[in-house]
């Protein structure tokens, strides 16, 4: 047992952050192939200007107009990307533990407000499960992989918090974090975990096609 731990605890972590950068990496790499074999013309008006403008109109809460729409979805939505990038780089434990290995360290958040943003990736975790089940035209596309997905998400957050607090198998509570925590590293380049690198993408697209062939926004 001390053995698996002492595994998931080390040599685990390195390779699943590997597995990380390597799959994001080919996933680039299979889209840039793909886009010269069926769609070569792309680069004859992607811009930097346009694909910039783009890419951070759409970073600008509410700027968007479709945006508008349904702001309740789109706020929670925004926050839950916001902190699901914040939280983990953040934390006081995950900084220890990168100094540990590299002596390098940074400002980390306060462990109330850490408790905080968790929940409230949680609760946002909660509402896009429930969504799927309640809105018709968003239950129609939800398949049983969609639910299995945002139960990856949640369960680093959710095994994180229980552990920090130690409420209860505090030392498995700490594992299953780990093991959790992994996993979705590992699935990220294979799943639609993959659209933090496809989503800037399709963005640079669309904005160079509306503004540099139509000449229009795209927002």
């Amino acid at each position: 047992m001390n053995a698996f731990i002492d595994f998931i605890m080390g040599p685990m972590v390195w390779i699943a952050f590997l597995i990380f950068i390597l799959g994001l990496i080919l996933k680039l790499v299979m889209i840039i192939k793909d886009v010269n074999a069926r769609e070569s013309y792309v680069y004859s008006y992607l811009t930097w200007k346009h694909s910039l403008r783009s890419i951070f109109a759409w970073l600008i809460p509410f700027f968007p107009q479709s945006t508008k729409q349904s702001p309740i979805f789109y706020s929670i939505s925004y926050i839950f990307h916001l902190l699901l990038f914040i939280v983990p780089i953040f934390l006081m434990s995950h900084i220890v533990l990168v100094n540990e290995a590299f002596q390098v360290s940074w400002m980390a958040l306060d462990d109330g407000v850490a408790d905080i943003l968790t929940l409230v990736v949680i609760f946002a975790l909660v509402f896009f499960a429930i969504r799927r089940m309640m809105v018709p035209e968003v239950k129609y596309l939800t398949s049983f992989t969609d639910y299995i997905l945002i139960l990856i998400v949640a369960l680093p957050f959710i095994t994180g918090f229980l552990a920090y607090h130690q409420f209860f198998l505090y030392r498995w509570m700490v594992i299953a974090h780990v093991i959790s925590g992994e996993m979705m590293l590992i699935l990220i380049p294979f799943s639609r975990f993959s659209h933090m690198i496809v989503a800037p993408l399709t963005r640079a697209y669309i904005g160079s096609e509306f503004g540099n062939v139509r000449h229009a926004k795209d927002w």
